[in-house]
């Protein structure tokens, strides 16, 4: 085969998922750059809708309010997850490790809305936690639980904890378990074993699902809309509330961009991590 025939063969092959990326992803993200210079009932182009975001304290109490709770569910995802793929990788027996597996990715198979709406009625003030604990004699008053942020951080890590939990079992299960045999070898503790050749082996893995988390947590409008029950504003709610109330098209799609921007500070500063897991 010759090298044009090679490269014909390569580009009838790329182009499809380039041109999948230049009409989904490319000319939206364009046209909301375009949009978002165009403020609302004003000619021209300015940058009046991100100098109001930096202006307006609540614009920017939206931002922190979602980071603050993107990373509490990021790291308690995380720290749940660990022992729990460990469990599944070293602990469960090879045999039921599969059925393990299947049982941990239940949480995916059912509607994202259906969840949020079950741990709504769960965390409700006559839930099922509150009339456990009334019951119990642990609380003498139904507690509020439900439409704040720690029902929202809850309906958050019920679902990423899983897809942590993912990543970091199969990081754990390509790891060779001479390293632990060598450090047995040379003296080593459990202990030590875990902190100085498992937990540094298996921080990509760790790093991956974290971003992921990050990633789909902190843009995410569904669960802090019923959990949190608006008593928050984040910013998803921030982008919605310029398009469903105000009709602001172009506030929404500056405020887009600017948790995009997020997002692309927190993809670099995971980058080392994610590199060395592609390597």
């Amino acid at each position: 085969m010759s090298a044009f025939s090679a490269t014909r063969i390569g580009w009838a092959s790329v182009t499809p998922a380039l041109l999948w990326t230049l009409v989904f992803f490319v000319v939206p993200f364009v046209a909301m750059g375009v949009m978002s210079l165009q403020p609302k009932g004003a000619a021209g182009i300015s940058l009046a809708n991100y100098t109001q975001f930096f202006s307006n304290p609540s614009y920017w109490r939206a931002l922190t309010n979602s980071l603050e709770v993107t990373l509490l569910v990021t790291l308690l995802s995380v720290l749940l997850a660990y022992p729990f793929a460990w469990i599944l990788a070293f602990i469960v027996p090879e045999r039921w490790q599969r059925l393990a597996l299947m049982l941990a990715v239940l949480p995916f198979w059912t509607s994202y809305v259906v969840r949020s709406y079950s741990w709504l009625l769960v965390l409700a003030e006559k839930g099922v936690v509150n009339s456990t604990m009334v019951n119990l004699g642990l609380i003498a008053e139904p507690l509020q639980i439900a439409n704040t942020r720690a029902a929202t951080v809850v309906g958050f890590v019920h679902f990423f904890v899983m897809l942590l939990t993912l990543t970091i079992y199969a990081n754990l299960k390509q790891l060779s378990p001479n390293y632990r045999k060598a450090a047995a070898d040379l003296g080593a503790s459990g202990v030590q074993t875990f902190i100085h050749v498992i937990l540094p082996l298996t921080l990509p893995g760790i790093m991956v699902g974290a971003f992921l988390t990050f990633v789909l947590a902190i843009g995410d409008y569904i669960t802090p809309q019923i959990l949190g029950g608006n008593n928050e504003l984040l910013m998803p709610q921030l982008i919605m509330m310029q398009i469903g109330r105000r009709g602001d098209f172009s506030s929404a799609s500056a405020l887009s961009l600017i948790l995009m921007a997020v997002v692309t500070l927190a993809y670099f500063a995971c980058a080392p991590w994610l590199k060395l897991e592609r390597a």
